[in-house]
Parts: C-alpha cells; sequence; structure tokens
C-alpha cells in the first residue's frame, strides 16, 4: 500500500480501488454514497488485504507417503 493510494483513498475512495477490481470498487463506491467515513474505511481495508498469500490452504491433496502401485493386487475371475 503506497503513500498515494492512501492519501487518494481519504480523497476520494472509490478511485483508490478502481484496479482492484468491479466488486471493490461497487462496494466501496455504495459504501462512500452512505457516507465518506465508511468510504475511506471500507478502501483502506481493500487496499491493506494482502494479495500475495493465497485465499486456500496450499497443502496437498495427494498423499505424501511413497505408493507402490506394483504391490495392488486385482480381482481376477
Amino acid at each position: 500500500m503506497s503513500v498515494f493510494r492512501v492519501i487518494l483513498s481519504v480523497i476520494f475512495p472509490p478511485l483508490a480501488v478502481l484496479d482492484k477490481g468491479c466488486g471493490s470498487f461497487l462496494i466501496v463506491t455504495i459504501l462512500t454514497l452512505a457516507g465518506w467515513i465508511p468510504g475511506v474505511i471500507g478502501a483502506l481495508v481493500i487496499l491493506n488485504k494482502d494479495t500475495d498469500r493465497p485465499a486456500y490452504p496450499t497443502y496437498p491433496t495427494y498423499p505424501t507417503y511413497p505408493v507402490n502401485n506394483t504391490s495392488r493386487t486385482r480381482c481376477e475371475y
């Protein structure tokens, strides 16, 4: 979050979050229309959100132990 964005979010909150997506822009615009302070708070929260961190855990969904496929037996009739 740069100093320019913080100043812009205090002056005109929807303009500060314009590149964060349409949903963020609409939310901050509605909050700004409801009142200047909620718009500033909403813009600062969106700008402070860490985008480098994934939204979900990155643990593997497959087994991490070695699996020997040749040890499995098939049912043969």
